[in-house]
């Protein structure tokens, strides 16, 4: 097979573009608490925005369907923010819920990859970067780069936000929590006869939980740590599932 005839694999998972991301409001069903996520970065921006009351600057990475978006703009009236994600099967799908905030003037879409948009922001630019259920499917090297350019776009007093799947130290108690999951998306698929979507679903979480992919909670606090963020917090630990926010000083 010549090289021109490879396909490269993305650094990050792209099955939404497939039968996953035509049938995502099935998360809400087989994974109640990636919703959960979304509405908790909402809250998360409605505290930041208490504490720093003025019109906010807010990028989000891997908008999807919309869900985390909405969540976002009803947090603050005076935000504005930018929705990227690079699957059309999804972010078509946000554009016909929240046109009514693009008529306003308040959110606008960006068709690309989470590292691409992020190096074509300007430094120190943005108040608050948010995320959620995005930042685990990238590989780990690619992850980092992403840490670091979200660093580089938020001002001084900028906060990143990520509800997210923040792998447990504890690998045998992470795997009975998989284990779990996977019980629970055999028992609502099979029921709902949506095989294919199930498919699917398993195939994308064994990507999740790959040595390359799979986010660990204590390694990934170091790594923004190190970065240079301050005041990292991880809250809301729900099973797989937590919230955390950083801050640049």
């Amino acid at each position: 097979m010549s090289k021109e005839s490879q396909k490269i694999k993305p650094p990050y998972d792209d099955m939404f573009s497939g039968v996953i991301g035509q049938e995502y409001q099935m998360l809400k069903l087989i994974c109640p608490l990636a919703t959960e996520m979304s509405r908790l970065v909402g809250q998360a921006v409605s505290e930041y925005s208490k504490i720093n009351n003025r019109p906010l600057t807010v990028f989000e990475l891997g908008g999807g369907t919309g869900i985390t978006t909405l969540s976002v703009l009803l947090a603050n009236k005076d935000l504005t923010i930018v929705s990227v994600d690079n699957e059309p099967t999804m972010q078509c799908q946000a554009q016909r819920s929240l046109n009514d905030w693009v008529a306003e003037g308040r959110l606008s879409f960006l068709a690309k990859d989470a590292l691409t948009a992020l190096k074509a922001v300007e430094s120190d630019s943005l108040d608050l970067v948010v995320s959620a259920y995005t930042v685990h499917n990238f590989q780990k090297s690619y992850r980092k780069q992403v840490h670091q350019e979200i660093f580089r776009v938020l001002k001084k007093g900028g906060q990143f936000i990520n509800g997210d799947r923040y792998a447990l130290d504890d690998i045998s108690v992470h795997t009975d929590m998989i284990q779990q999951e996977v019980a629970h998306y055999f028992k609502v698929l099979t029921k709902l006869n949506k095989l294919d979507v199930l498919e699917h679903w398993i195939i994308h979480l064994f990507n999740d939980e790959s040595e390359n992919h799979v986010m660990r909670e204590t390694i990934t606090l170091q790594q923004l740590k190190s970065i240079g963020f301050v005041d990292i917090a991880l809250s809301d630990r729900q099973e797989v599932n937590a919230l955390v926010t950083a801050d640049k000083a």
